[in-house]
């Protein structure tokens, strides 16, 4: 589950890892004194580099420097790097450090963020060029989220959006910085609510939200308005033509009904909530929640690695049960988009 960590207890983090370190929470954390040869030089968000005037000012002062932050995985500076460079200039062998533990682009974006929030304020370029990035390896981040954490504003983040995507690429959700999903189009969710409710009027409101992509308050207001043979978009000036046209726009499945593309990595985050309904904790349903979960690895760079990992004189019969695999969980995939719940 590459998004989910968990603290020291053993208790679910934060979704947002950034954010909760940001704020001081312990999720993840943990401080040592390493070598200063073991560090790699950090990720920087800035454009032109560090200073080197800070960084004579820090190596001629007598007190110890406060620690620095490293990404655990990789030993890579997240933030400090001023300081580590002082380190070597004066010849320390050993620095403080505090660990992150989270992704690489988790650990750039606090990188970026921390760099905003204390020490040399970063350049409107420096945020810019962080903001692409962001984006780039987490396209399915609201607006807001990036721009938390890039220190622009959200309307700047979706013009950059715009920019750097193509409309074949823009997702139909978004992860928010309360970890929520939440679909782009508020007429495509009811419209998904509306058929859920259709095929099954006893649904619950937790079990149409979660079809449809959509709060659970707006679940309600919709079954509400069905009830009372009402349209379920709010819009008074919202023609059928205009409902049925989005309607039409949305891709379908066997049977005439829509398909919620949610992003791999919002279902990552799903996944651990599924484990909470009491409809789930069967022992076919707790067996089916472990092997998705187990599966979920994550982007394609991680699958990519996987693969190479593979010996050349292997691969063939490994490939084949691979496909073997893909094909029972299409098989399902499609038994459960069949079934009327």
């Amino acid at each position: 589950m590459g998004l989910q960590l968990v603290t020291a207890d053993g208790t679910p983090a934060p979704v947002d890892v950034v954010a909760a370190f940001v704020a001081g929470e312990p999720a993840g954390r943990r401080r040592a004194t390493v070598p200063v040869d073991s560090l790699l030089d950090a990720d920087s968000p800035r454009i032109d580099g560090e200073n080197g005037a800070r960084v004579q000012m820090l190596a001629e002062l007598d007190s110890p420097l406060p620690p620095i932050l490293v990404h655990r995985e990789t030993m890579r500076v997240i933030d400090g790097m001023h300081r580590l460079k002082a380190a070597r200039l004066r010849g320390d062998t050993t620095i403080d450090v505090e660990f992150f533990e989270g992704e690489d682009v988790e650990a750039f974006a606090l990188a970026v963020r921390l760099n905003i929030v204390h020490g040399l304020p970063l350049s409107q370029a420096d945020r810019t060029a962080a903001a692409k990035r962001i984006l780039r390896a987490r396209p399915y981040w609201s607006d807001r989220r990036i721009a938390t954490n890039a220190g622009l504003a959200a309307t700047t983040v979706a013009s950059i959006r715009r920019r750097s995507t193509g409309q074949s690429e823009q997702l139909n959700a978004r992860v928010g910085r309360d970890g929520r999903v939440r679909p782009l189009q508020a007429t495509e969710g009811r419209l998904r609510a509306s058929q859920v409710i259709a095929a099954n009027p006893g649904a619950s409101l937790r079990a149409i939200a979660e079809q449809a992509g959509i709060a659970t308050a707006t679940a309600k207001d919709v079954r509400d308005r069905m009830r009372q043979g009402q349209d379920p978009l709010p819009s008074k000036g919202q023609s059928a033509k205009a409902g049925s046209a989005a309607l039409e726009a949305l891709p379908q499945q066997a049977g005439g009904r829509t398909a919620t593309r949610t992003p791999a990595a919002a279902i990552r985050l799903l996944l651990p909530n599924m484990g909470k309904d009491p409809s789930l904790r069967t022992e076919a349903g707790r067996m089916l929640l472990q092997m998705l979960s187990v599966h979920s690895i994550g982007d394609e760079a991680k699958w990519l690695r996987l693969a190479r990992s593979v010996p050349g004189h292997r691969a063939d019969v490994l490939a084949q049960a691979a496909r073997r695999c893909a094909d029972h969980w299409l098989r399902l995939a499609n038994e459960l988009e069949t079934r009327r719940t």
